[in-house]
């Protein structure tokens, strides 16, 4: 996975995804989960004005944990 490169070039970086379980096979830092395959960072059944707030949180949660130090795996629940 691309991510682990970056990493191990010094710089961080945090991925999105709806696999979680396989981003941390592949050894991915920090991982967010997403909503779904066809829609990752959104949900449209729901009206536009909570989709922005989702998906607001969704990717604040995937910038600050580019400020945490992790070793391993780590995935950054974004839901309340």
């Amino acid at each position: 996975m691309i991510s682990k490169e970056i990493e191990n070039a010094g710089i961080p970086t945090a991925l999105i995804t709806v696999l979680v379980p396989t981003a941390q096979m592949v050894g991915a830092r920090r991982i967010i989960p997403g909503i779904s395959i066809a829609h990752p960072l959104g949900n449209p059944s729901i009206p536009g004005s909570m989709e922005k707030k989702m998906r607001r949180r969704i990717v604040m949660t995937a910038l600050e944990s580019l400020c945490v130090p992790v070793l391993d795996s780590e995935v950054f629940p974004w839901q309340n």
